[in-house]
């Protein structure tokens, strides 16, 4: 078997039973489950959930995406080897350790397969929430600019590159274009303010009021068990993406879960301890990967303009990158899941077979 066979580019052809089109991200595909065996599954394996709630089958692939387009390298090379089993190792661990440590739950209910997770439908906050404990990316940007204001928060000047901040800054921006609330552009991904927040809670999505606090003490805390965590692997916790959602477990109660997925190369950035200490950054993340892809191609400002995304997507089509540099990304998603799961990862050598088998014999979604 060849390493393209063992990677899971295509994840949204599975014969799953579903009554609804596959939903298919970035990384992740998503099948939501017939009635009948959300039903049945929920009865059968005691999810603490309500007895009628929709439930899914999400799947994650070894697909590598950066700057809003997906990258493939050479020799039919689709993906990463190891990057899906990673990412879910990573999610799993650090949602576990929040629930052991009294924050929250997350969306999964299950983990059938190291690539599979079985989900519950939430109500997402639309929120993307990043946690900042370095001055560095597009903040450090914006800063070298000019730019002291950042989602209501001052930053004081003579700040330097990569520098610690006093406090774990946390910098909002909308999930998806929100219409009708006032200073809020009607765009993806723009960045807000916890004033902005407040004065609109219900147009995020959010119950009430109150649960504002609840959900910057779930950022704050959940950023500090993982940064706690990896500083005892001698690594740093940089900055990293929250969601959050709602659900209702089986008496009924709603309560405020993590989503999506959390503390991972993909949504983080974390850097080498020793090398940080030297003055040197080494990036255990996909910054290392955008960083390679804006220093290797000639106009980097296809990379980083909106406006021109045409060209964008034609550099990622047209481009087979070289296997190395994919592999090099293999060894840094393996590296950091294996440090902080503390086990070797479990890499599948046919992951849609063995996924179509569990999920067949274990759970009877196909037939």
């Amino acid at each position: 078997m060849s390493l393209a066979d063992k990677v899971l580019a295509v994840n949204n052809d599975l014969p799953i039973r579903t009554e609804r089109p596959v939903h298919s991200g970035k990384v992740r595909s998503v099948y939501w489950l017939t009635e009948a065996d959300s039903r049945r599954l929920i009865q059968q394996k005691g999810y603490d959930v309500a007895p009628d709630a929709p439930l899914a089958i999400m799947v994650i692939s070894d697909r590598i995406s950066a700057f809003d387009c997906i990258w493939h390298g050479e020799g039919g090379l689709k993906g990463v080897p190891g990057k899906g089993a990673a990412l879910n190792a990573i999610s799993n661990h650090w949602f576990q350790l929040f629930k052991d440590n009294g924050l929250a739950d997350s969306h999964i209910l299950d983990i059938p397969h190291p690539f599979v997770w079985i989900v519950q439908k939430a109500k997402p906050v639309m929120i993307e929430a990043i946690c900042r404990q370095y001055i560095t990316g597009s903040m450090w940007r914006s800063y070298s600019k000019g730019e002291r204001s950042f989602c209501g928060i001052q930053l004081p000047d003579g700040l330097t590159k990569d520098q610690k901040l006093d406090d774990v800054l946390i910098t909002p921006s909308t999930k998806g274009v929100l219409k009708g609330i006032p200073n809020v552009a009607e765009v993806d991904d723009v960045n807000i303010s916890r004033q902005d927040i407040e004065t609109n809670f219900s147009a995020f999505n959010f119950s009430q009021a109150s649960d504002i606090a609840q959900y910057e003490r779930l950022l704050k805390e959940g950023f500090g068990v993982i940064s706690e965590a990896l500083a005892a692997n001698d690594q740093v916790f940089v900055d990293t993406k929250f969601e959050f959602g709602y659900v209702h477990d089986a008496s009924g109660q709603e309560k405020l879960i993590y989503m999506d997925e959390v503390g991972t190369p993909d949504s983080s950035r974390i850097w080498d301890g020793e090398q940080y200490r030297q003055g040197n950054i080494v990036e255990k993340s996909k910054e290392g990967f955008r960083q390679w892809l804006l220093n290797n191609f000639p106009d980097p400002d296809i990379l980083l303009n909106k406006d021109r995304m045409d060209e964008r997507e034609a550099l990622a089509r047209d481009n087979a990158l070289p296997s190395e540099v994919l592999m090099s990304i293999s060894q840094t998603y393996v590296g950091i899941a294996e440090k902080i799961i503390g086990q070797p990862l479990d890499i599948s050598e046919n992951p849609k077979a063995e996924i179509i088998d569990v999920l067949r014999n274990e759970y009877q979604l196909i037939d």
